[in-house]
């Protein structure tokens, strides 16, 4: 998954596949894969359908595909302009492992924007989201297995290779707009309309998916962009909706560059006083903020360069470590969180082996499996508009006023924005989008306190404005906090039983897990 998106972990890595589109009609041929439908062949229907077909063969087998009911719900590309054509959306719904299920399922919306949804489903199984009901995932508009898919495999490369380069250089600049111009000609060569790929179109398919598959009432589970989707759902789509749970908040009112900072200081600042209040890493690593600060500083101003092998193995490649990469290793969480002080330590001590692999990951990409092209739809309209240059550089001194400016100048993950924006070219929507939620359904907020994409505290403000809300902050983790707690998926499921009175008892005793100390 690419380095600027909200998705859960750092920059994707793993075996590059081709992966088939999910077929838009009929089954799959005995021993082949389902065919591919050229997207200038999709049709013009008005209405909304959803469609029975093979489920989607993923790169890695899914298990839990093997019992899922599939097919693809056809909705408008853009539903401002009647005649216009229709686009596929890849759906599984997955049946609950309770032999009384629940009659209310409960749908999934992924992160990202543009974070290929299939591939979240053994976290959501293994989280028992479909213990007791039904599991629906959806592939959002222009993701994988959809029609059409907009990858970016010329970003991709472009992240691979990106690994080598200074983080925020000129060439750098150049080479990624290069990229992105690419892949927008080539979107827009297709027929593709790119501004048709936001939020509110995303929460009417999930809208139309309810009606289409006559679910008279459901629950939503959103995580990231997800849980920014499902609020946009909420305001725009109340019916239907029996409970929301929201896992790494995102609020649709609030998220900017901007707020990458503020996410990004927040989440830093709760780590590091995890570590000053466990005796241990005080006492091993007795200052860490002025540590990181003093390295952020220095390789800024002289980057290291090495060649390492990428975690999962492979060939070693080359790897520039500056203060942007620096920040956008431990925002994208590609250092496990109990080894983050080590790391800084022994970065100070001149063993910058663990952020120098950790930034490697990112040189391994799997190409196509992101949907750039949602991402940049949903960023430029929605997230960028509305703040300038200044904004952003004001708001990471705030959150870090000892760094160099041209570490402030660029928000965590979302490097030369603005930039990229202007390149892609889609229509301000923040007047729709930017909008404070409303609705008396209940809600639960779900936060890691060392996450360092959407901070914690986002949670909070955002719960007072829906009057039936619940929020869990869960120590110790990071982005995509249901996967990683055991505590926090006892508390989903109990909200899932009882929305007005969820049982958050196990919170209480949670501590974090204790920091990896290593020899002096």
């Amino acid at each position: 998954m690419a380095e600027h998106s909200f998705h859960i972990g750092a920059p994707a890595a793993g075996a590059a596949a081709a992966l088939a589109l999910l077929a838009a009609l009929g089954p799959t041929p005995a021993g082949g894969a389902p065919p591919h439908t050229d997207v200038t062949g999709l049709g013009t229907a008005a209405a909304s359908r959803f469609v029975p077909g093979p489920c989607p063969r993923t790169p890695e087998p899914i298990e839990a595909l093997a019992t899922a009911r599939c097919g693809v719900l056809e909705v408008p590309e853009n539903r401002t302009r009647p005649g216009g054509r229709t686009i596929r959306l890849g759906v599984a719904v997955i049946p609950a492992v309770s032999a009384k299920p629940a009659k209310d399922p409960v749908v999934f919306m992924s992160g990202g924007p543009g974070g290929e949804t299939f591939d979240d489903i053994p976290y959501l199984v293994s989280s028992g989201l479909n213990r007791d009901r039904d599991l629906i995932v959806m592939a959002q508009r222009g993701n994988l297995y959809d029609e059409p898919d907009l990858a970016c495999p010329e970003l991709d490369r472009f992240y691979a290779r990106s690994v080598g380069l200074p983080s925020y250089a000129p060439q750098t600049e150049r080479l990624m707009l290069d990229a992105v111009k690419q892949c927008r000609d080539r979107l827009m060569a297709d027929g593709t309309d790119l501004s048709a790929y936001n939020s509110t179109e995303n929460a009417a398919d999930f809208a139309d998916l309810r009606t289409a598959l006559g679910i008279k009432q459901w629950n939503v589970y959103g995580h990231s962009y997800g849980s920014n989707l499902a609020l946009t759902y909420l305001r725009l789509h109340p019916q239907g909706i029996r409970a929301v749970a929201l896992d790494s908040i995102a609020p649709a009112q609030s998220v900017s560059l901007p707020f990458a900072w503020a996410s990004a200081r927040e989440g830093l600042d709760h780590l590091y006083k995890a570590c000053a209040a466990e005796p241990r890493c005080k006492s091993r690593y007795p200052d860490l903020e002025r540590t990181l600060n003093e390295q952020v500083r220095k390789l800024e101003a002289r980057p290291l360069t090495l060649n390492v092998r990428p975690p999962h193995g492979g060939d070693p490649v080359k790897v520039v470590l500056d203060g942007g990469a620096l920040l956008n290793v431990l925002v994208a969480k590609a250092i496990p969180l109990v080894d983050v002080p080590a790391a800084i330590d022994e970065l100070a001590r001149g063993h910058p082996e663990r952020f120098a692999r950790a930034r490697a990951a990112g040189s391994v990409q799997v190409i196509g499996q992101t949907a750039h092209g949602l991402t940049n739809s949903v960023v430029c309209s929605e997230w960028v508009p509305g703040h300038s240059a200044s904004d952003v550089l004001n708001a990471g001194r705030r959150a870090f006023p000892d760094w160099p400016q041209s570490v402030q100048a660029q928000a965590p993950q979302l490097a030369f924005q603005e930039q990229v924006c202007r390149v892609w070219n889609v229509p301000d929507r923040t007047a729709t989008q930017r909008v404070a939620p409303a609705g008396a359904v209940p809600t639960l907020f779900l936060n890691g306190t060392f996450d360092m994409k959407t901070g914690a505290s986002w949670a909070q403000k955002t719960a007072r404005m829906l009057p039936h809300s619940t929020t869990v902050q869960i120590p110790g983790i990071g982005h995509w906090v249901v996967p990683q707690s055991p505590c926090a998926q006892k508390v989903l499921a109990s909200f899932l039983a009882r929305p007005a009175a969820p049982d958050t008892g196990c919170v209480a005793a949670l501590r974090w897990e204790p920091f990896t100390i290593t020899p002096k």
